[in-house]
């Protein structure tokens, strides 16, 4: 069985059974490939705005014997792919403002779980998500080498409900064990916070978790 980095498998451990997923920015298409190695996914849709990492996709998956059950895809995000291909959307490994422009721009993800794991601004994809009535529903902090990754899902209920700053950097985070991450966190908006900007607030939320 293929192995996946710590990061990647807690992307996949938030994927139902039985799911068809989309894996937008799949470069090599670890994810889907892994999903349909231990039967847990039904097929997948794996895009990439990059026609050379598709290419290594593409040779990964016939490799694997698996393309009657991945399709590898050239797409702008979601641009080129169908309501109808996948009930989940998989989107790792890209910054939370991109993350948060490529969902603004598909007209149909109410009815789909959205897993994300921003490498960067983790607090922009949250708030994307809270202010167009989703429900973040897990919400981990991961270590992988020597780093620490953001990777939360959510679903829609269509209820906007009234979310202060400290919202969107915490949100449903129940586990404040990788005090590395937090600290690095709280460090960052202290410094911020001496160039003027007022991160008091925030600030205070997560010392009150630490």
């Amino acid at each position: 069985m293929q192995k996946l980095s710590k990061r990647l498998r807690a992307v996949a451990s938030l994927v139902k059974p039985g799911s068809r997923i989309a894996d937008v920015g799949t470069d090599h298409g670890y994810i889907p490939v892994y999903l349909c190695k231990a039967g847990l996914i039904r097929g997948a849709v794996a895009s990439d705005i990059n026609e050379g990492p598709l290419s290594s996709c593409k040779a990964f998956v016939e490799q694997e014997g698996l393309a009657d059950k991945i399709e590898v895809r050239l797409s702008d995000g979601l641009d080129k792919l169908c309501s109808d291909e996948f009930d989940t959307v998989i989107i790792a490994g890209m910054g939370g403002e991109l993350i948060a422009d490529i969902l603004s721009r598909c007209t149909y993800l109410s009815s789909k779980h959205i897993i994300l794991n921003p490498m960067t601004h983790p607090e922009i994809a949250r708030k994307f998500l809270y202010d167009n009535g989703y429900e973040i529903i897990s919400d981990i902090v991961v270590r992988d080498s020597n780093h620490c990754y953001s990777v939360f899902d959510a679903l829609y209920t269509g209820e906007i409900m009234e979310k202060n700053r400290a919202d969107y950097y915490l949100g449903n985070i129940k586990d404040f064990s990788e005090k590395e991450y937090f600290i690095h966190l709280l460090n960052f908006l202290k410094n911020k916070s001496k160039s003027g900007d007022d991160y008091s607030d925030i600030i205070t939320a997560l010392e009150e978790k630490l």
